[in-house]
């Protein structure tokens, strides 16, 4: 049965192939690397709680990892957008590869919680379902710098599709442990070898990142960071944070805890339901390209929230696994539309040379909010009130779709004025 279902993987490594099909050079290579690294953040988020509890860690002491990740890559992704117009983007992603090839080798030969706490808050471990790390502000800066603003929204759409079709094979290939198992692998060792492959994957993604263009960087004065947009950047950041920190009760690590504890679903069956639901996001970016040049993107962003967030909502109250997972698919196909809408805003409403700080600073604060609230949930978890987080999550989302609509409704990007 499980190799059954990994047919389905080259199906749709076939159709990642046909969407990153560009006459761009730098937008190939960079949808490319894109894929590998969320084709790994993809098992790694559905495998590690699995993983973590396998070593004999508490639901608690899952969270805090989850924390840990996610405060650690908000700090880096705050020194990249800091950094990122002094120095060539091409080297500063150089090393973010090698930075999660050495975070895999690292998680995959430890097992004490406090080394994989430190190796959590200063490697790329990912245990949310959204791309959110170090290689962001530099992605859609040299991203941003490659199309016009008639074609940036649909490419970061394109770049947010193969990445969720990436994520979704990656959530698939998260039984590959059970597989390993039938063949008299012990789940530990297979835990580890997955890890492993993170790092290949890290390796393999900083081939195609040497093969970008080398960019020059600004002067000094230049790159001072924010400038005549600090305010909009500002304003957008908190209330990205706002979202974040709601996002955060739910990451696909803690949701993938919750579907184990309250359905005890397999890991096979997450790994199956992971892979459906990433589909799901993927296929709604082209919709939310097409659904923006209609009626913007900032009612893009809020109006195809808000629906999500009652799924999810709802979700936390059903009564079986059937209802739970159909809730959380619907939630799915809807929640991420607002991903390439608000990349493609921040990066039209800044300059160019502000275009790295941007994403830094819209970046920084989200990972730091959403490092906090992972945490909470697990201890919402420990404390037997496994529907809180999903709730929270689902208001709180609601309560950030309503600020925006009020606050950003008459501030339009250029293609929309």
């Amino acid at each position: 049965m499980l190799s059954t279902r990994f047919m389905v993987v080259g199906k749709y490594l076939h159709v990642i192939g046909a969407v990153m099909g560009s006459k761009n050079n730098t937008s190939t290579a960079l949808y490319t690397a894109r894929a590998l690294r969320d084709f790994g953040d993809g098992f790694i988020a559905v495998l590690l709680p699995a993983y973590l509890l396998a070593l004999g860690f508490s639901a608690f002491q899952v969270g805090l990892i989850a924390t840990a990740s996610l405060l650690g890559s908000a700090l880096l992704t705050m020194v990249a957008g800091l950094i990122g117009a002094r120095f060539e983007h091409r080297q500063l992603l150089l090393i973010a590869a090698a930075l999660m090839c050495a975070t895999g080798l690292l998680f995959a030969v430890a097992n004490e919680f406090a080394f994989l706490l430190i190796i959590a808050f200063v490697g790329t471990i990912n245990p949310s379902a959204g791309s959110v790390s170090v290689f962001v502000p530099l992605e859609h800066a040299v991203l941003a710098r490659s199309v016009n603003d008639g074609n940036r929204t649909q490419a970061f759409a394109r770049y947010s599709l193969v990445g969720a079709l990436a994520a979704a094979v990656g959530s698939l290939s998260a039984a590959l442990p059970d597989l390993f198992v039938e063949f008299g692998v012990s789940a530990l060792l297979a835990f580890k070898a997955m890890f492993g492959l993170y790092a290949v994957v890290g390796l393999i993604g900083g081939y195609f990142y040497a093969s970008l263009p080398r960019s020059k960087p600004v002067s000094h004065q230049q790159a001072s960071g924010l400038g005549p947009s600090r305010k909009i950047v500002f304003h957008l950041a908190a209330l990205f944070s706002l979202d974040a920190f709601a996002g955060g009760f739910v990451v696909q690590s803690l949701l993938a805890l919750w579907l184990f504890e309250r359905f005890d679903l397999s890991l096979a069956g997450a790994a199956s339901f992971f892979f459906w639901s990433g589909l799901a996001s993927a296929f709604s970016f082209p919709i939310a390209a097409w659904l923006a040049k209609r009626i913007g993107l900032i009612n893009t962003m809020v109006f195809t929230h808000i629906p999500a967030s009652i799924a999810l909502i709802l979700a936390a109250f059903a009564p079986t696994l059937s209802a739970a997972l159909t809730l959380l698919w619907i939630r799915a196909g809807l929640s991420q539309m607002d991903v390439p809408a608000r990349s493609s805003y921040v990066m039209a409403m800044v300059t160019e040379h502000e275009r790295a700080a941007a994403a830094s600073f819209t970046s920084v604060p989200r990972s730091l909010a959403a490092a906090l609230s992972p945490s909470l949930a697990g201890a919402l978890f420990a404390a037997s009130l496994k529907a809180w987080p999903l709730v929270l999550c689902g208001c709180l989302k609601i309560l950030y779709d309503i600020l925006l609509l009020l606050q950003f409704r008459h501030q339009k990007p250029p293609e929309e004025r």
